[in-house]
């Protein structure tokens, strides 16, 4: 770089800038190439045509983009779906349900590759071959959690990663709330499903907001930790969903009257007597084998045995903390 360190601050580049220009770290610069090359690896800057024109209406957006898959999903519409990383098995379900009807009429679907909702987002538009976005808050190269390896290579194969992280980068805990308003930046909504007050999935419904993006969210029990969020949500502006329908009705810009639900069908065998009596007090949240034991004076013992049998027959779920929630 021949210009001078004075010139370069005419420009108003920081101090920082200056000094990487003047010495570049050659190591790293390889190390982006070396990515590069590889089969499906796309990089495109701010100025590029190619480059989402959502994202570039958000505050500071990411000069540059890392891409493994289909880049030109980018630019269609997407949905984001963001929640707890540990959430009720009936919250992963509601996850891959809403992913898989709203992949169905034509939105993509966006998320973070996080444990819990944002897992099980992508994998229910995938069980539909539908379009899935991930947006990482490491180095395109990088896979965090580790254990969503597969997961993210199944992406890349018919969807795509995103990050605006150089390869190497690894995780660190500030690089999430900055992908977080990537996720709200390419979507034209963002749907909360089950989130605690204290949830991240907060601050990328806030940002969403601040970017003039629809912010929806799916209620929960008033008793239920991870329903707070989402109903906090509601209390201030969001809007409450119930349904898919109810989503592509606010987008406006889908038919929403050709989009239905394809629930598993209800449980065949009638509970005996005695478990159907159990069965009416426990809720469609979290409900201790106390609580039970309370209500119906039944033994602990006669009722974690009902619950078994219960739950065999696909009408109650254990949840954490050794709670049960009905599903039927």
């Amino acid at each position: 770089m021949q210009e001078s360190r004075q010139s370069l601050a005419v420009l108003g580049l920081n101090q920082a800038t200056i000094d990487y220009i003047k010495s570049p770290d050659s190591a790293s610069i390889d190390r982006d190439l070396e990515w590069l090359d590889q089969p499906g690896h796309r990089v495109i800057t701010l100025q590029d045509p190619e480059y989402p024109a959502c994202l570039k209406e958000i505050t500071a957006p990411p000069p540059l983009l890392f891409l493994i898959g289909d880049h030109s999903l980018l630019s269609t519409p997407q949905l984001a779906i963001v929640g707890s990383r540990n959430p009720s098995s009936s919250g992963k379900e509601t996850a891959r349900e809403f992913a898989a009807a709203l992949s169905g009429a034509g939105l993509s679907i966006t998320s973070g590759l996080a444990l819990g909702i944002d897992a099980s987002a992508h994998e229910g538009c995938l069980k539909v071959r539908g379009k899935t976005i991930a947006v990482v808050g490491t180095g395109p190269d990088r896979v965090y959690p580790a254990r969503h390896k597969q997961l993210a290579l199944k992406i890349a194969e018919s969807g795509c990663l995103v990050s605006e992280f150089s390869p190497g980068t690894g995780a660190k805990a500030s690089n999430f709330p900055r992908r977080n308003r990537i996720i709200s930046g390419l979507s034209l909504g963002v749907l909360v499903i089950e989130a605690a007050i204290q949830s991240g999935s907060l601050i990328t419904a806030r940002l969403a907001l601040e970017q003039g993006r629809e912010v929806f969210a799916i209620p929960g029990s008033i008793h239920n930790p991870l329903a707070r969020g989402c109903n906090a949500l509601i209390k201030t502006g969001a809007k409450l969903v119930e349904t898919a329908v109810d989503v592509l009705e606010e987008l406006r810009n889908f038919q929403a009257t050709e989009i239905t639900f394809n629930y598993p069908s209800g449980p065949s065998i009638e509970p005996e007597p005695e478990q159907k009596n159990i069965l009416k007090y426990v809720a469609y949240s979290p409900t201790s084998i106390d609580t039970l034991v309370k209500e119906t004076g039944e033994s602990a013992e006669t009722i974690a045995s009902s619950l078994l049998v219960l739950e065999l027959q696909g009408y109650v779920q254990l949840t954490s903390g050794g709670c049960y929630c009905r599903i039927r």
